[in-house]
């Protein structure tokens, strides 16, 4: 197997990892209370599916959207596989640091507590700021159109899960949730 080939293999592996890792993490979770309805569900979940699959697709089969930005190099790949690499690390850590309260969906889970230590000191959603960032640096590797698209779709589905998990934990924590919006960023640290 070429250089090239067990690198073009790297990235896909980290994500492959980190599957295995949240579908091992969702045992044991507590039971829900409230869900998001499947329509709403679908209006995020459709934009997630359409950048996985801009992102994971051989070039050959996106077209136009194939066409790089830049040359294409090792150290532009190195960069998208260290952001994408970062990215799953401060996801899994927040993924374990919330514990039984995760979800895969926008839910309150019986009796769901507000979790404001380790990621969650620094950003209010960090499973979504690390995949975010770990969708960056995939794209960053991959260096085309399609990748660009990719990113635009995961930051329009994360947006509005994000707008509609603020809304729902202002409502399940009151003030206590005020206090923390006033003190911690929604995806980015100090902003």
């Amino acid at each position: 197997m070429s250089q090239a080939t067990l690198l073009n293999l790297f990235i896909p592996a980290c994500w492959v990892v980190w599957a295995a890792i949240w579908i091992v993490a969702s045992f044991g979770v507590k039971k829900t209370t409230r869900r998001e309805e499947p329509l709403s569900r679908l209006s995020n979940t459709g934009p997630l599916w359409l950048g996985a699959i801009l992102l994971s697709v051989p070039d050959t089969w996106l077209g136009p959207l194939a066409f790089r930005l830049i040359p294409q190099t090792y150290i532009g790949y190195g960069i998208g596989a260290a952001l994408t690499v970062a990215g799953l690390a401060f996801a899994i850590w927040a993924r374990y640091h919330i514990g039984r309260n995760w979800s895969g969906v926008i839910t309150v889970k019986e009796d769901h507590t507000l979790v404001r230590t380790g990621p969650y000191a620094l950003v209010r959603h960090p499973i979504y700021s690390g995949l975010l960032l770990a969708i960056v640096g995939s794209a960053i590797a991959r260096n085309d159109i399609g990748a660009v698209i990719a990113i635009l779709a995961f930051l329009y589905a994360i947006l509005r899960r994000v707008h509609i998990e603020e809304s729902w934990m202002r409502e399940t924590f009151g003030q206590a949730y005020a206090d923390y919006t006033a003190k911690t960023g929604a995806l980015v640290p100090f902003v």
